[in-house]
């Protein structure tokens, strides 16, 4: 299949390097020229629109940061949507609101005939580019069973949930059990690191228990380490929890903890901590933060 990619940042790199290595001709873009420049050098032919990445492609994927910048590059100045024929589907990573998903997915459909796969991930980028993402798809089976060959080769987990909206809802739930969990893992290292606990042997002591977690695994060294790189932007977890927020809302759904969790993450915001890692919200207790 060809496949054109919108949004070649830390995802989008991850993605992109794992199709072209499976074989797929990929066109990208990037509204970040530097980007678009850097995909070249692992094969993704760069576009200097999303229309003209778009055009004769099979799958249009995206990988964008908020939901506004996904109705730009599908229906904006030469947008998508635009060069998409009828037999196109989009398939769309990103972490969306659902309402504006569902909207978009029909005009998608009413404007050319497109297809629509709301299909939100977890695992960050290392698991982007090495095939195991867990993916969460939204969508009709028929569009779902064409696009499934190539997102195997993405996804160590590939599960179809429902109709368009479906992933996005599924991708709130994961997001309230990993964001807030960032939160809970931060205020635990804090007590163990207080009460003198030796926390090389923490993991070990704690994972064959009910404690033990995915997270903790992929979390706690980093913490320990005080490595607060991005894997993901704390700006993006605040981004997530608003949206879990706004769900919430719409459904009657109390939230108590995620609502504790955001607060967190916004004082973090606040202080300038926007663009780091969200497992830097151990600052915050450990009193590190200036």
């Amino acid at each position: 299949m060809r496949i054109a990619f919108l949004g070649l940042g830390l995802m989008g790199e991850g993605f992109t390097r794992r199709l072209v290595d499976l074989g797929h001709a990929v066109t990208g873009f990037d509204p970040v020229a530097e980007r678009r420049l850097a995909a070249a050098a692992w094969g993704v032919e760069p576009a200097e629109t999303p229309s003209a990445a778009a055009k004769g492609a099979d799958l249009v994927m995206t990988c964008v940061t908020t939901t506004d910048d996904l109705e730009a590059a599908l229906f904006g100045p030469d947008g998508a949507a635009g060069s998409m024929s009828g037999a196109a589907i989009l398939v769309d990573f990103s972490t969306t609101v659902v309402s504006r998903t569902k909207a978009m997915a029909q005009r998608l459909k009413a404007e050319r005939g497109a297809g629509w796969i709301d299909a939100p991930v977890s695992g960050g980028p290392p698991a982007a580019r090495d095939g195991k993402l867990a993916v969460m798809m939204g969508g009709d089976d028929a569009d779902v069973a064409l696009a499934r060959p190539v997102l195997e080769g993405v996804a160590g987990s590939l599960v179809h949930l429902g109709p368009v909206g479906a992933g996005q809802v599924t991708k709130m739930v994961n997001q309230v059990c990993v964001l807030t969990n960032f939160v809970v893992l931060a205020e635990a290292l804090n007590l163990a690191e207080r009460g003198g606990v030796d926390t090389s042997k923490l993991q070990a002591a704690l994972e064959g228990g009910y404690a033990g977690s995915n997270l903790m695994g992929a979390m706690w060294p980093r913490m320990m380490a005080r490595d607060y790189a991005p894997a993901g932007y704390l700006r993006q977890v605040l981004k997530d929890l608003d949206m879990v927020h706004d769900l919430a809302h719409d459904l009657k759904a109390a939230i108590p903890m995620s609502t504790q969790a955001a607060e967190l993450f916004r004082l973090m915001a606040a202080r300038g901590h926007e663009q780091e890692d969200g497992i830097a919200v151990l600052k915050l207790f450990t009193g590190e933060e200036v």
